[in-house]
């Protein structure tokens, strides 16, 4: 009788221990599938390792036994004439799949974090971000001087961040809220969602000028053209006057304490009286509590130089800035809102 996977808690600790030291032999596995576009290939036939080498430009032998690899997996399925297939996890690479895995996965599984983390010693040694060390410059400064690789960065967002919009708008009443300002909102993959739930507000999109190019076609497919604007700036140096809410969802991560504190004095002091601020971020448990935050964490101190924080952090970082900490409201997804309002 087959009994299924063992349960990895019941394995002994040292192989657990080495199971997580080779977890990155399946992150690089499929990345190569996402890279080499696999899934785009066999999106209407299965095909031999051969037929697909010739596609992709590959060493036949050599890919097909990747191709067996990714098969177990579970990414593809071979059959008795070797051929192989998508399976629905194969599916979702294809390019413009519904969840965005391909754009997530050639950005979160690719080069430049990969190198990031191969430099995570130096992050430790130092507090300073490896990813810096391997572009010359903080890595938003490369994305704006690569407008291809920030097109993929805001859709690696949208697939990484992809269940947290409707969960947000679902956990958190913007009834009555008649201007939300999303401050560094990327394409729009939230505030589309947030004035969608919300009748009767409108909605500002701000972002630097090579991002928010990618918002209008997702804005317009949702209808939300005559109730949603877009503005580029920088939020280093204003946000929007006049609105009721300022959105910063996976925007105080990023940064250092002292550009935080400068975002969020912005904030305040565009913000009209009675307004408020809502970060959007993972906001870390307490203790040895298992949170996906904390390995997110590991990716901000490598990548941008920022930082996830706990609650407590969260009210120390808002007082610093002129505000309080209202409340914090848990969603169905891994974030939740920390809602601030300005210390009068």
């Amino acid at each position: 009788m087959n009994q299924g996977p063992p349960d990895p808690q019941a394995l002994p600790p040292h192989v657990q221990v080495i199971q997580m030291a080779t977890a990155f032999w399946a992150s690089r596995l499929v990345y190569a599938a996402a890279k080499l576009g696999l899934a785009d290939h066999l999106a209407d036939k299965p095909l031999t390792a051969d037929a697909l080498a010739t596609l992709t430009g590959s060493h036949a032998p050599s890919l097909g036994r990747a191709l067996r690899s990714l098969a177990g997996l579970g990414i593809l399925t071979e059959d008795a004439e070797h051929r192989f297939a998508l399976t629905p996890l194969g599916a979702s690479l294809k390019t413009g799949a519904p969840g965005s895995a391909r754009a997530t996965v050639l950005t979160l599984a690719g080069d430049w974090v990969w190198r990031s983390y191969e430099d995570l010693l130096y992050s430790l040694e130092t507090g300073k971000p490896s990813a810096e060390k391997f572009f010359g410059e903080p890595v938003f400064n490369w994305l704006a001087r690569h407008p291809a690789d920030a097109a993929l960065f805001s859709e690696t967002m949208v697939g990484f961040h992809g269940q947290e919009p409707a969960a947000v708008a679902a956990a958190y009443d913007f009834t009555g809220m008649k201007t939300i300002a999303d401050v560094g909102g990327a394409t729009g993959n939230l505030l589309t969602a947030v004035v969608a739930s919300a009748p009767g507000s409108r909605g500002i999109l701000f972002d630097l000028p090579h991002v928010v190019p990618e918002a209008a076609p997702l804005i317009e497919a949702r209808g939300l053209t005559g109730r949603i604007t877009i503005e580029p700036g920088s939020f280093f140096e204003r946000v929007p006057d006049g609105a009721d809410a300022y959105l910063l969802s996976h925007v105080i991560h990023d940064w250092s304490e002292e550009q935080c504190l400068t975002i969020l004095g912005n904030c305040r002091r565009a913000m009209k009286p009675g307004g408020k601020v809502l970060i959007i971020e993972m906001v870390l448990p307490a203790g040895d509590t298992p949170h996906p935050g904390k390995m997110l964490d590991m990716m901000m101190l490598v990548g941008p130089g920022g930082q996830e924080r706990t609650e407590e952090e969260y009210a120390g970082l808002l007082g610093k800035a002129g505000f309080r900490m209202a409340r914090v409201v848990p969603t169905a997804s891994a974030v939740s809102v920390v809602e601030a309002v300005p210390v009068v």
